[in-house]
């Protein structure tokens, strides 16, 4: 996996790079700022970007909006050590593959990120937590034009459990593939980027009702 890291701490950015190299992740470059960000992943075309949500200059929501929508496939994590669930819910709205505190332990962190290249999202249980509970505040009308199956409401379900693709295949007897295929269908039913997106948009339009309240 070709990584770009953006943070405008070079001490933390050193830090960082030092953890992935040491992984066997390779590190194509680095960006202090949202814009010097566009253009090194113009230029570089990574696989992941891990964005820092608070930069002088351009945001990392702004960036993080801009990146996703010129860049279809690339992932996008936002590092932050924000605990504001607004801005937890901007980043998850603006497409973001995940969210992660920047107090992760190492061990964690590598395992989050690993999970992305078998379709989970690079989210902790406590934080889709969060954004369950925040969804559930927020006043919701159900809608009809999404037809969603019963097995496709039943892994959605298990999403917004926070369970991971291999845990939900093991726990309904079926593949990985068969799980991700599903998936796929959803976030197109859904008009969704990504899974937790597509959780969000089932919940509040109605379709995972109480989801919530499994955690």
């Amino acid at each position: 996996m070709r990584i770009l890291v953006v943070d405008d701490h070079p001490l933390f950015r050193d830090g960082l790079i030092s953890l992935l190299e040491a992984a066997g992740y390779e590190i194509v470059g680095q960006a202090e700022d949202g814009e010097a960000a566009i253009t090194a992943v113009d230029k570089l075309n990574p696989d992941l970007v891990l964005l820092d949500l608070k930069m002088p200059g351009m945001d990392g929501i702004t960036t993080l909006r801009r990146l996703k929508s010129t860049n279809a496939g690339l992932w996008v994590v936002v590092l932050t050590v924000s605990e504001d669930d607004a801005d937890l819910f901007a980043a998850i709205e603006a497409g973001a593959d995940g969210y992660l505190q920047k107090n992760l332990n190492a061990t964690q962190f590598m395992d989050l990120l690993e999970g992305l290249e078998h379709g989970d999202a690079a989210i902790t249980r406590k934080t889709a937590a969060r954004l369950m509970a925040g969804i559930a505040r927020t006043p919701h009308t159900p809608k009809s034009d999404a037809h969603m199956t019963p097995r496709e409401k039943e892994i959605l379900a298990l999403v917004a459990e926070g369970m991971t693709n291999r845990k939900i295949a093991q726990k309904l007897s079926v593949s990985e593939n068969t799980v991700k295929y599903h998936l796929r269908n959803i976030m197109q039913k859904l008009g969704a980027q990504n899974r937790t997106e597509a959780v969000t948009i089932a919940i509040q339009s109605g379709f995972l009702e109480g989801s919530n309240q499994r955690n």
